[in-house]
């Protein structure tokens, strides 16, 4: 099986176009795919190892010990091996694209951003107003890491009804913040000049380890876990569902389809049989 291994690891010479990967990579997965060809009784031929078909199989069967994206990554490698040679002058048309499931944070239980919320409140000076701000943002209104370092005070509007309307730069989305927190933008809403609202000193929208630095220096006491900007949009998210808020209305606010709230349902808890009756029925008992 040597001189077949050798002649898939050595594709470089016959390359059409330079591969994006280094060789060691290649040559882990190449490895991985003639052992599995070979246990698996196929032909010592790297043709046949290379087969669209052969690499898909190997994906799924051998590759079971590694994360899916991981898997995915290794079928990329090995298609564009198998894109630099002569065979695909045969015509063969490209398989479908395989894509790994999108890993989920898991959200705070009620329990821990009560707790949370009470760390931070107990916090000195600027890093209480930050660590407010940061879980008024992404828990509050559900926004990415990206959009709360993007929001400035001018991007706060207040209705007459108390609540707290926060626009994204460059979206069109209605982003409501929850009743719970409004306070805190209200808050920032009411200081002087345009500033950021998280981390108001930092002058740059991407301003490096911007959340990191955060992080590292405030770590919540009493076991709380470090405050994550994916988790708090995860637990608004759920806590979103949780009330039985149209799918529509939350995907809409998410910046997500609604298909892709699916992955959050395994978090939300089931309704008690009243509840579900009294849903049904249109009126409750």
């Amino acid at each position: 099986m040597g001189p077949h291994l050798r002649a898939c690891a050595d594709v470089g010479r016959r390359q059409r176009r330079p591969l994006p990967y280094r060789v060691e990579r290649l040559l882990t997965a190449t490895t991985r795919l003639a052992v599995w060809c070979h246990r698996s009784g196929l032909p010592d031929d790297p043709e046949v190892w290379l087969r669209h078909e052969t690499i898909d199989a190997f994906v799924l069967t051998g590759c079971t010990d590694l994360a899916p994206s991981s898997a995915q990554t290794y079928r990329s490698w090995l298609r564009h091996m198998r894109a630099t040679l002569a065979w695909l002058e045969r015509g063969e048309q490209a398989p479908p694209p395989m894509k790994a499931p999108k890993k989920v944070s898991p959200p705070y239980s009620p329990a821990q951003l009560g707790r949370l919320r009470g760390w931070a409140e107990r916090l000195p000076g600027q890093a209480r107003g930050d660590g407010l701000a940061l879980m008024a943002l992404a828990f509050g209104c559900g926004l990415t890491s990206g959009e709360v370092a993007a929001v400035q005070t001018r991007h706060l509007r207040r209705l007459d009804c108390g609540a707290v309307v926060v626009t994204v730069p460059g979206t069109e989305r209605l982003i409501v913040c929850r009743a719970a927190w409004e306070d805190v933008l209200a808050h920032a809403a009411d200081q002087p000049g345009d500033r950021f609202v998280f981390r108001p000193g930092h002058t740059a929208r991407h301003a490096k380890n911007l959340f990191s630095s955060w992080t590292a220096r405030h770590t919540p006491t009493g076991g709380l876990p470090a405050l994550s900007v994916r988790r708090l949009r995860s637990s608004w998210i759920v806590e979103l569902l949780s009330a039985r808020i149209d799918l529509g209305v939350v995907a809409a606010a998410a910046g997500m389809s609604a298909s892709a709230l699916a992955r959050y349902h395994r978090f939300v808890p089931a309704l008690d049989e009243q509840t579900t009756v009294a849903l049904l029925r249109g009126r409750a008992c």
